[in-house]
């Protein structure tokens, strides 16, 4: 996008971050000479991150005196309280980094109207890189315009993140989010500048940013830039209301889906300092000798079922059919203090022993009966009842004589 086409009050904007950027590459060059004051443990403050926020704030009063801001190391302090245009500054994100000669720092300034960010420019002094989007134009890098990556699958995605720092931060909770993300990532990154970070998701270096403890200096700025992208921007559970809450995820629409189903466990609801409940593992419970139902409750206890007759090997009389109670009693006698269930009772195997001896013992109280034998007198047949014999014909006498042999 050229210059003149730039909205006034952007190009007011980049003004004021070159000549802040300015200050910091002059730093840069000698940083050992800095005075550095700490603001809290591993919160640093130097007279570079005053001096260039004292520079953006002249540059953009000398072109809008109504306007109010909110400063990182001033605060409301300058401008006007009531407006409806708040510029939101943070002079040097990335102190530390900057510090130690680590380039990986940026300015990074949002103008938000009734409380929607409208302008915003990050840039990169050591690099020259400046970022800026304007509502509803785009994002771009320098003139190039920016669009988000086209991955679709977190596991295909690079995740930056910032570790916490702050004494009182929950730690625990950000490992067991680590313990939880980088097996589910292609891996995750933490460079120390969050409006950087912000940067490199709408620019598609990035396909994915999340982090806790942010304020809204850190990330007012690159959550426009994100949008006008192509990305979505939210908290931890998927809500866009994230520029207060310390708590930001920023993503290709595709990942931001999968970035959001693992980090809801995650979110600010969650007590930092709520001690974890041990899980106690509950001891087993034991046996009951189970009765009846009615004795139980008191009650008139149902006649129980007749005694079945089986055939059983009794202890001293294998083979015997006795009454199933009166084997149970003789076998197993202690079972007569323990209550009864109202069930039929249950056959009681027999040894292999009993068993032979019980197949081929005959049952008393069933004798099997005598065979019954038959006997037949003789009958006697006297001749003369006898009935003729017919007598068979004679045969005719063959003669031994043949005709018209000679008489001799």
């Amino acid at each position: 996008m050229s210059q003149a086409a730039l909205h006034p009050m952007l190009n007011i904007a980049i003004k004021a971050a070159r000549a802040a950027g300015a200050i910091i590459n002059r730093a840069s060059l000698d940083v050992e000479r800095l005075t550095v004051t700490s603001k809290g443990p591993n919160d640093f403050v130097t007279e570079v991150d005053q001096a260039a926020e004292q520079a953006i704030i002249d540059t953009i009063r000398q072109a809008y005196p109504g306007h109010g801001f909110l400063a990182e190391e001033s605060g409301r302090s300058q401008g006007a309280q009531h407006s409806d245009f708040v510029w939101i500054i943070d002079p040097l994100d990335g102190t530390t980094n900057f510090i130690h000669g680590f380039p990986q720092y940026a300015v990074s300034i949002a103008l938000a109207f009734k409380g929607k960010v409208e302008q915003a420019v990050v840039y990169d002094p050591s690099r020259n890189d400046l970022f800026y989007a304007t509502k509803g134009r785009g994002a771009y890098l320098n003139d190039k315009r920016l669009r988000v990556s086209k991955r679709l699958r977190l596991a295909d995605a690079l995740i930056g993140t910032g570790f916490p720092f702050r004494k009182g931060d929950n730690f625990k909770r950000y490992l067991k989010i680590m313990e939880e993300l980088m097996p589910a990532c292609a891996g995750l990154r933490r460079p120390g500048a969050a409006a950087l970070d912000l940067c490199y998701v709408a620019a598609g270096w990035y396909d994915g940013f999340f982090e806790t403890g942010l304020n809204p200096w850190d990330i007012a700025a690159g959550s426009l830039i994100v949008t006008e992208a192509g990305g979505l921007i939210g908290n931890f559970t998927g809500e866009a209301d994230y520029l207060y809450q310390r708590e930001v995820i920023a993503a290709t629409p595709k990942v931001y889906g999968q970035l959001v189903q693992i980090l809801t466990p995650f979110t600010r609801i969650i007590k930092d300092d709520e001690p974890e409940t041990p899980v106690v593992e509950a001891a087993p419970k034991a046996r009951k000798p189970r009765a009846k139902k009615a004795e139980a409750e008191g009650g008139d206890v149902a006649p129980a079922a007749p005694a079945r007759t089986v055939r059983k090997a009794a202890p001293t009389q294998p083979g015997k059919l006795v009454p199933l109670d009166e084997y149970l009693a003789a076998t197993q006698p202690e079972l007569d203090a323990e209550p009864q269930k109202a069930e039929l009772p249950i056959d009681v195997p027999l040894s292999p022993a009993a068993a032979l001896a019980a197949a081929f013992e005959p049952m008393p109280e069933e004798a099997a009966p005598a065979p019954v034998v038959i006997r037949k007198a003789p009958t006697r047949i006297r001749k003369e009842d006898m009935p003729p014999k017919e007598e068979a014909p004679e045969a005719p006498r063959r003669s031994r004589r043949r005709d018209g042999d000679a008489p001799f």
